[in-house]
């Protein structure tokens, strides 16, 4: 995996700031030792200080004994196991708390998420408190019925959410889930389940509430309403080549929907919240001559 590096001379360069990886794997034996010498190959290329942290979610295969045999390969590998499967909330939840570095961000272990420009994504850092990726690689419509659903999308002006998935009916999951923290919480951003790079300080002091992968909009939506300041950029998704994926499965679906019921009425109906402070966005698409830089959050740096 190659990095963009441009014309710009800080690009070549390793980002001067320390940044943890973090990761959680769920009887992922067929992806798990591709992730980590792709995970190793790039973070060395970008960053000289920096940590990978896995979170085995109580894999019943050989997840674990994999992942362990990097252990010889490298120091920077830390490897935390759940004794039970306690799903993506928990083992996210867990995996934030452990990260000790400046910075950090998290990949899915199958790779779905186009990182190979992350060392120009770390650049928007110095004047941003949040960087947020947005998935932008359309999703091939190979059911014939649900072509005419997804030439509507297009017409309405939301093409963004044509390109979240490798299959229709998953991103129809992602799209229903995207559309109902937008019209329920109001956050004016692109994306929310996507690769999100938080000051590890910060977002360790979030008191998170969420049990299910609204984990991730629930950072985005609490930083938001803290002041801090996000830039999109955008990071394709790519389909999954290996395994099995589990976040579409029924229980979790219903899981993460009812995190975001629960947390809309306390946090909006209730107004039980403690942010108030909307920050700005730098959205996808608007010429950066058109946006301006942020005044750094206090307490950042």
């Amino acid at each position: 995996m190659t990095n963009s590096k441009g014309n710009d001379p800080n690009l070549a360069r390793k980002f001067d700031k320390s940044l943890s990886l973090l990761c959680w794997a769920y009887n992922e034996e067929d992806s798990i030792g591709e992730y980590l010498e792709r995970a190793l190959s790039l973070m060395d290329s970008c960053v000289e200080d920096y940590e990978i942290v896995l979170i085995d979610d109580g894999s019943t295969d050989q997840t674990y004994a994999i992942a362990e045999s990097f252990r010889s390969k490298t120091e920077k590998l830390k490897i935390f196991r759940n004794e039970t499967n306690l799903n993506v909330g928990f083992s996210s939840r867990r995996a934030i708390g452990l990260a000790s570095k400046e910075y950090l961000f998290w990949q899915t272990v199958d790779w779905s998420y186009d990182i190979s420009d992350l060392r120009r994504n770390l650049e928007y850092l110095r004047e941003w408190d949040i960087v947020q990726g947005v998935r932008r690689e359309p999703v091939q419509v190979r059911i014939r019925f649900l072509k005419p659903f997804v030439a509507l999308l297009k017409i309405f002006g939301m093409k963004y959410l044509t390109k979240r998935s490798d299959t229709v009916p998953k991103a129809l999951v992602s799209v229903i889930n995207y559309l109902l923290i937008r019209l329920l919480f109001q956050i004016p951003l692109s994306d929310f389940q996507n690769v999100t790079i938080y000051p590890t300080r910060w977002i360790q002091s979030i008191a998170f509430e969420a049990e299910s992968s609204f984990v991730s909009p629930e950072g985005m939506i609490k930083s938001h309403w803290n002041g801090m300041s996000i830039k999109e950029v955008p990071i394709s998704f790519i389909p999954r080549r290996k395994g099995e994926g589990k976040g579409t499965r029924i229980p979790f679906i219903v899981k993460s929907v009812s995190d975001i019921l629960y947390l809309w009425f306390k946090w909006i109906v209730l107004r039980k919240r403690h942010f108030v402070k909307s920050g700005k966005i730098g959205r996808l698409g608007v010429p950066e001559r058109e946006q301006t830089a942020p005044t750094r959050s206090a307490g950042l740096s």
